[in-house]
């Protein structure tokens, strides 16, 4: 497994030793995990919603060229 190493400011650094039973890394890749899989979520979603998005757009304009052509037919029988 790859490492990473991270840089943090003294003041950090001299506030993590207060807690020793903390195992920071652990925690950091935990954290790095739960980010990584919510991205990864978010650009599956925007991607599907541009495919409804691309949907949405072709059904109104079926729906619009329906009406269209319902609205010349009732114009022809004087409605």
């Amino acid at each position: 497994m790859p490492n990473v190493t991270l840089s943090v400011p003294e003041e950090i650094k001299h506030k993590m030793k207060k807690f020793p039973e903390i195992n920071w890394s652990a925690l950091m890749k935990k954290f790095l995990e739960s980010k990584v899989e919510r991205l990864v979520w978010k650009e599956q979603m925007l991607k599907q919603l541009e495919i409804e998005r691309e949907f949405d757009e072709q059904a109104l304009l079926i729906g619009n060229k329906i009406k269209e052509d319902i609205w010349k037919k009732l114009k022809k029988k004087g409605w």
